[in-house]
């Protein structure tokens, strides 16, 4: 839906960000006469610091954590079995 005819609008092909390939950025009107290529900057800088998306986020802590709580539950099973077999001598 477009809702007005006079906007101004950044198109950033190239993010520089692993995660968005291309973004629509539009200008406030007040802001629509600086250069155009200080606008550009600004926008690669701010496509460039945006951080991975949450759901990306949440799933890569639910894997470490699994991780890291199969490896304490193995290593405390390897030290209970050597526990064992040290008082059954």
């Amino acid at each position: 839906m477009i809702k007005g005819i006079n906007k101004y609008v950044i198109e950033v092909s190239e993010t520089g960000n692993k995660y968005y390939e291309k973004a629509i950025l539009f200008i406030k009107p007040e802001y629509s006469d600086i250069q155009k290529e200080l606008l550009e900057k600004e926008a690669k800088r701010l496509l460039r610091n945006m951080d991975v998306p949450s759901t990306i986020k949440e799933h890569n802590k639910t894997v470490y954590w699994g991780v890291r709580l199969g490896i304490s539950a193995l290593l405390g099973a390897i030290s209970s079995i050597v526990i064992i077999n040290i008082l059954a001598l």
